[in-house]
């Protein structure tokens, strides 16, 4: 379900990408169509300025034939005569009027029929000259131009879009690292799994044996559960990882959780015999939202953790509120770990730096899942030969707010054998 979730997103960034990627290019050809256009229609204005001085001059405009006239009347504005017949409304008595009434050269744009008709009408000597230039070939270049632009723009479009849709296949790249990621974790579980397995099988097969002859021996007896157990731990955290890694917003309705209590509860169950625990909790509740059985997990990875690297020291376990959220804090005195790995521990089975290798498995890969599906963090600090300290942050249920203040009021100590 979660790959095809995943491909569909990928899809949908696909036909994003495509679309933003051509839309880019349909906006730049659009941009460079609306410069080009200026250019042109400055350009052509140039040009028809030109011929139609040159016609007021000369008497006739080297223009296309059957688009230009050219228009002769006396000083007192009597038309006396023109080249050609002219279009309709042409010439314009009126420009030649004010010509005669004021000396200052008249310059018109009429549109009619389609076109764009451009008007000089200037003294020439003691005549005056009414030169008509039409446009009609200046405005189909520009239709033409804007054609031409616009099919650009829906081309570029369109191979925008089919680009970005190929190259966006690239985009399949991550889903494909995540597969393989999978793969990976798949045969590091099997792994893990291998040898709990195989000692459960050697053992059955000793005890079939021995309960042949003897009878069953105690202490084989009491490995097999052991291992079993193990073997039982490393499969619900192999579900668990995997319902999160799935979907890691799911996780069921959650209810107040007294922390302190989950604390105190869990470190009488994982005493170990040559290791104290000392804990600090605060006399009143320390309440987060959650599910219970996750954040118990959380405090018992957390203190088998410690207790497991720190066979000769103590363990301290401190809850404490803040104004927005409750810490719980694993210190211990065992044999720490590279600072470098800080941020791997937390990867699933992930190997330690130096000599020792030491190795990680699911369990604080988990621990952080689990954390972060309770929109809290959990950070690591340790050195060599100096111990590790866990921090982890949950927020507080909506209901508490900020009332809920750092404390520290109740110090127990536990030592092996008691509880």
């Amino acid at each position: 379900m979660s790959q095809l979730l995943e491909l569909r997103a990928v899809r949908r960034a696909r036909w994003r990408i495509g679309l933003l990627v051509g839309l880019a290019i349909g906006l730049l050809l659009a941009m460079v169509g609306a410069i080009s256009y200026q250019v042109l229609s400055r350009s052509q204005e140039q040009q028809i300025s030109r011929e139609l001085d040159w016609g007021v001059r000369n008497g006739t405009i080297a223009g296309p034939p059957a688009c230009s006239w050219i228009f002769f009347y006396a000083a007192d504005g009597t038309l006396t005569h023109a080249d050609r017949a002219a279009p309709t409304g042409l010439p314009l008595d009126g420009d030649v009027d004010r010509v005669v009434a004021t000396g200052v050269p008249q310059n018109q744009r009429i549109d009619r029929d389609g076109t764009t008709y451009w008007v000089r009408t200037q003294f020439r000597s003691d005549v005056i000259v009414q030169a008509v230039f039409d446009a009609r070939f200046q405005i189909a270049d520009q239709r033409h131009l804007l054609t031409a632009f616009l099919l650009a723009a829906v081309a570029g479009l369109l191979t925008a879009i089919l680009t970005a849709m190929l190259v966006g296949h690239r985009a399949v790249a991550p889903l494909a690292e995540a597969l393989s990621r999978q793969r990976r974790f798949v045969a590091d579980a099997s792994h893990e799994l291998r040898t709990p397995i195989a000692q459960v099988h050697t053992r059955a097969q000793l005890l079939a044996r021995r309960a042949a002859q003897t009878g069953a021996d105690d202490r084989d007896l009491d490995r097999l559960v052991s291992t079993t157990r193990r073997l039982g731990e490393i499969v619900d955290e192999l579900l668990l990882s995997a319902r999160l890694a799935a979907d890691p917003d799911n996780l069921p309705p959650g209810q107040p959780v007294d922390l302190a209590r989950l604390a105190a509860e869990e470190t009488e169950r994982v005493l170990n015999p040559s290791t104290s625990v000392i804990l600090h909790v605060p006399p009143e509740p320390m309440l987060v939202t959650g599910v219970e059985s996750a954040l118990r997990r959380v405090v018992s990875e957390l203190l088998a953790n410690a207790l497991t690297h720190t066979p000769q020291g103590g363990v301290e376990v401190t809850v404490r509120g803040t104004a927005n959220a409750v810490e719980l804090v694993v210190a211990d005195t065992g044999d720490g770990f590279d600072p470098a790995d800080a941020e791997r521990i937390f990867d699933r089975f992930h190997r330690g730096a130096g000599a020792g290798e030491r190795r990680f498995g699911l369990g604080l890969a988990l621990l952080r899942e689990v954390v972060t599906g309770h929109g809290g963090t959990i950070v690591a600090d340790g050195h060599p030969g100096a111990g590790a300290t866990f921090t982890v942050r949950l927020p507080h249920p909506p209901y508490l707010g900020d009332s809920v203040l750092e404390t520290c009021g109740r110090i127990v100590r536990l030592r092996p054998g008691r509880g």
